[in-house]
């Protein structure tokens, strides 16, 4: 683990990707730390080092724009591997140094510092992952969901699938496979589609796959002999591009599979090619975005003064695109946070996460800052960490993603019910109470 500081772009051109800071940099004065919890090693590297780079390489455009109102941002990398346990070493090793806020990147990571965090006062980003029901600020202080949970994944490809069959009442008998990662990430959809399932008269066919996932032949055997009129993949890194093997294999008609969007990415298609043909995934929100104006801002600001984190032919892919963007989620909470505690001011975990509760992120200003058509608007508060619940769905057709929807918007009045009512079970295990309307205003 090194620590890359942004702080000067001498020490950047200096030191390179793995530039050392000297101690002094954690005292300069006007510095913004963002740790960030990478997995650039083990089975899921090849879908954690774009999103990494993507994250980086945003923080570093931030300060070839003046940093947050003139506030220089650093960040230090520290590697989990995916592991939970190493996702927790990771966050007491860099909590202590002024941690504005950490994105665990992992299900089970987010599952074990929501324990943590309350008590350090440091907010947690799980854009498009973590617990569901963190979605409801009133018990989950800390946690921010921002723009989507496997809840709303789920409800928007049932809705999907629904259309296709011609409405949602035509989906009595039919039967989904849920072929997921045996881990708390891969169970997350289940209470949605089995809710979703006693609504609509469908068989949701459970499979687990156990990590990493590489050995997937009695799944998609059970699958070749149950012939489930639809699969929905709940896959990562290597489990994604197996399970679309393996469909290729038995004979699974690729146009019939639905990923999450941690299941439909270039790692997760391109060794298939042509064979994974006709495979869908949702995006959470953006897509792969080559032509988008931010894509073009980083290649001109920071890739081509040799700044750049990673290759820059994955500047724009879809999980570059995925970290860039939560890296634009907790920059822009910091910026919202000044404007109540001071612009030009560096943010505490516990004005960040002020912050993050009052996003209110307009199309004008996800326009300004580069995200024209890539994102819609994000507006959280204290009973909502989530702030948007919108998704579509992109196709590859051999050699590259096409948005194949129009936008799906989440369905409320299934999905707010179970929020409170697993977040009301969650406040009494721990023994917490709601927050009061005196805190929401804190």
């Amino acid at each position: 683990m090194k620590l890359k500081s942004l702080a000067s772009a001498a020490l950047v051109a200096a030191a390179g990707l793995a530039g050392l800071a000297t101690s002094s940099a954690y005292a300069q004065a006007k510095e913004q730390f963002f740790p960030v919890l990478v997995y650039r090693t083990g089975a899921y590297a090849p879908n954690g080092i774009p999103f990494a780079n993507g994250y980086v390489d945003y923080l570093k455009l931030v300060n070839a724009n003046g940093g947050i109102n003139g506030v220089k941002v650093t960040f230090e990398e520290c590697e989990t591997g995916y592991a939970t346990d190493k996702g927790v070493e990771c966050y007491e090793r860099l909590k202590g140094r002024g941690a504005t806020v950490f994105q665990p990147l992992s299900t089970g990571i987010t599952f074990a510092l929501t324990e943590k965090a309350p008590g350090d006062k440091i907010p947690l980003i799980t854009s498009g992952y973590g617990r569901s029901e963190s979605a409801d600020g009133g018990v989950f202080k800390w946690n921010f969901p921002l723009v989507g949970t496997y809840w709303v994944a789920a409800d928007i490809l049932v809705q999907h699938v629904g259309k296709k069959e011609g409405g949602l009442d035509k989906l009595k008998g039919k039967k989904i496979a849920l072929v997921y990662h045996d881990s708390p990430y891969g169970k997350e959809p289940i209470p949605l589609l089995q809710e979703r399932a006693k609504m609509h008269g469908f068989d949701v066919q459970l499979l687990p796959v156990t990590h990493p996932g590489v050995e997937q032949k009695a799944t998609w055997l059970q699958i070749r002999q149950t012939r489930p009129d639809y699969v929905f993949l709940w896959g990562w890194g290597v489990m994604n591009s197996t399970a679309v093997k393996e469909a290729v294999a038995t004979g699974y008609p690729r146009d019939k599979m639905y990923g999450v969007w941690w299941a439909g990415a270039e790692p997760d298609v391109k060794d298939v090619g042509d064979g994974a043909k006709g495979y869908n995934a949702l995006a959470l929100q953006h897509g792969a975005e080559p032509n988008s104006k931010i894509v073009k801002e980083v290649l001109d600001k920071v890739h081509a003064k040799g700044q750049g984190t990673g290759p820059k032919e994955e500047v724009g892919q879809v999980l570059y695109m995925r970290g860039l963007s939560a890296a634009m989620l907790a920059v822009e909470g910091v910026r919202r946070a000044q404007e109540r505690f001071g612009k030009g001011k560096v943010m505490s975990g516990e004005q960040a996460r002020w912050g993050y509760e009052n996003l209110a992120l307009d199309q004008k200003k996800l326009d300004a800052l580069g995200f024209a058509g890539v994102m819609r608007p994000v507006s959280t508060s204290c009973a909502d960490h989530m702030g948007a619940a919108w998704a579509r769905l992109h196709t590859w057709d051999g050699t590259k993603w096409n948005f194949t929807s129009d936008w799906y918007q989440a369905d409320e009045s299934i999905i707010k019910p179970m929020v409170r009512t697993a977040a009301d079970k969650y406040a009494a295990e721990k023994k917490l109470s709601r927050r009061t309307p005196e805190d929401c205003q804190s």
